[in-house]
């Protein structure tokens, strides 16, 4: 492994970027100067920002390196696809602390550049610098729309069909297996800890030296048997932006009134958008996408998917609204599932249950902060 001050700031830069080559006629100049210049003459720039911190947006016991690039490409580009948008360049900075070598950073930039490369993003620049609390990471991406065509979070109106794409709920569920097995990962290396200390204070150690040795092999890395939960772990660690949804509704000729991405749980993006437009909603239970996996791993840890599926987060769905008249339209849509209306304002935000019984929809997702 080499360690990263033999190259310096600059040098790791230009190691990691010499060979991107801008594909969009926007991008001017990427990386290599003190700006990027980029060229919008006739669009709406769409710019945002995302920061992923170590020990409260990713765990580097159960993503690699390289998915953390995906995941933190695709989960900026999202937000460019829910203003209806298309991304175009991407700025990526990282701080980093001395136990991350230039490989874990080649690592990072592969899975970074996979995900620009799959919806066509000219990386443009950037930072490092360096961390005393582990990795962290900012990026921005920016995007563009034709004039008018820029979705808001404020558009919904009464009678305005709610829609999402996808299924809910997996991420969520595939979080909490990560997190079940990391416990038990942990506790194994407690006990073999605590049956080594014994062994010492009873002076049979060398005896068990072979078995000893034999366990650290087998507990070096946190490699757990995930067989049938497969979809669920790519939710959590791979998530994949919906630009082919923003497609699908174009070739419709279907604009939605709202939308947002799904990245805090449904109930708190419903919230956003009934909050920004001045209207209440109304959703069914029994029409929330959920996946099979996704209720079975409920079942299996005693959780009740209904709330998985609506406060869960990291689903990176679309949620979006669109006029009554477009009902036809979006029942011929593949992975797009209708699953309530905008109401007026007064009605509140209510979630209709499968015995038709009416709850106060509250915004439970997740909350970095808290």
């Amino acid at each position: 492994m080499t360690d990263i001050s033999k190259l310096g700031e600059f040098g790791l830069i230009k190691h990691l970027t010499k060979d991107i080559k801008p594909k969009n006629t926007s991008t001017q100049k990427g990386v290599g100067d003190d700006c990027a210049v980029l060229s919008y003459p006739d669009s709406q720039v769409l710019v945002t920002t995302d920061m992923l911190m170590e020990g409260v947006h990713f765990d580097l016991t159960y993503i690699g390196i390289e998915l953390l690039g995906y995941k933190s490409a695709m989960v900026n580009i999202s937000d460019i696809f829910a203003m209806n948008g298309t991304p175009r360049q991407m700025i990526v900075s990282i701080a980093l602390s001395k136990r991350f070598t230039i490989e874990d950073m080649e690592l990072f930039y592969s899975g970074l550049r996979k995900a620009c490369d799959k919806w066509g993003v000219d990386i443009v620049g950037g930072d490092t610098t360096s961390s005393y609390t582990g990795l962290a990471i900012s990026i921005t991406c920016i995007g563009e729309a034709k004039p008018g065509e820029a979705v808001y979070r404020n558009g919904a109106r009464d009678t305005d069909l709610i829609c999402v794409s996808g299924d809910l709920g997996a991420s969520y569920m595939g979080l909490q297996l990560l997190e079940r097995e990391k416990t038990v990962y942990y506790q194994q290396l407690d006990e073999l800890r605590r049956k080594k200390e014994e062994a010492r204070r009873n002076g049979t150690y060398e005896q068990q030296s072979a078995a000893f040795e034999a366990k650290d092999a087998k507990l070096q890395y946190f490699q757990p048997d995930f067989a049938g939960k497969e979809y669920l772990l790519q939710r959590q660690l791979k998530p994949e932006a919906r630009g082919d949804i923003i497609q699908r509704l174009r070739e419709a000729n279907i604009r939605p009134t709202a939308m947002m991405d799904i990245s805090d749980g449904l109930s708190s993006e419903l919230h956003h958008i009934c909050e920004q437009s001045g209207v209440g909603c109304r959703i069914y239970e029994k029409n929330l996408p959920i996946d099979y996996q996704t209720a079975v791993m409920a079942e299996e840890l005693n959780m009740n998917v209904t709330t998985c599926a609506l406060n869960g987060g990291e689903d990176y769905e679309l949620l979006f609204t669109v006029p009554i008249g477009d009902h036809e339209k979006i029942e011929q849509l593949d992975d797009v599932k209708l699953i309530g209306h905008i109401t007026r304002p007064e009605l509140g935000l209510m979630l209709v249950s499968r015995d038709n019984q009416e709850f106060e929809l509250r915004a439970q997702g997740w909350n970095p902060l808290k």
